[in-house]
């Protein structure tokens, strides 16, 4: 009895299916992340860089951006990214309409045509 049980279940890779990631970090995840912090350093020290006394200040105000930005990245993308990622791409407009066919080689083809007739004719 016990081995017709074995025989029902086969073993399960429990990789398969589950989504790729670097530690606690979704693979998904890594490039804009890095895009992010990359642009909220350029932000705080290079367009409001001569506002901060010291660079503790400046590292501090690219750490709260980068993670603000980064929490709102993983806040609409994350788990499900298709819901919000799937709204900025264009949907095509379907109609139905009927067009006369003209052909490129209107002469070249009705040349052939007579040319078939008169061979099938004889």
């Amino acid at each position: 009895m016990s081995q017709d049980k074995d025989k029902d279940f086969r073993p399960v890779n429990r990789i398969l299916g589950s989504q790729p990631s670097l530690g606690p970090i979704p693979a998904d995840q890594v490039l804009p992340w890095t895009i992010i912090a990359l642009a909220s350093y350029f932000i705080v020290n290079g367009i409001f860089g001569g506002i901060f006394q010291d660079e503790f200040q400046k590292w501090l105000w690219t750490a709260l951006l980068a993670t603000w930005g980064i929490a709102t990245w993983w806040i609409l993308t994350g788990g499900r990214s298709w819901r919000f990622l799937s709204k900025f791409i264009g949907v095509p407009t379907w109609t139905r309409g009927f067009a006369r066919y003209h052909s490129i080689l209107r002469n070249h083809e009705g040349k052939n045509r007579k040319a078939k007739r008169r061979r099938n004719r004889k």
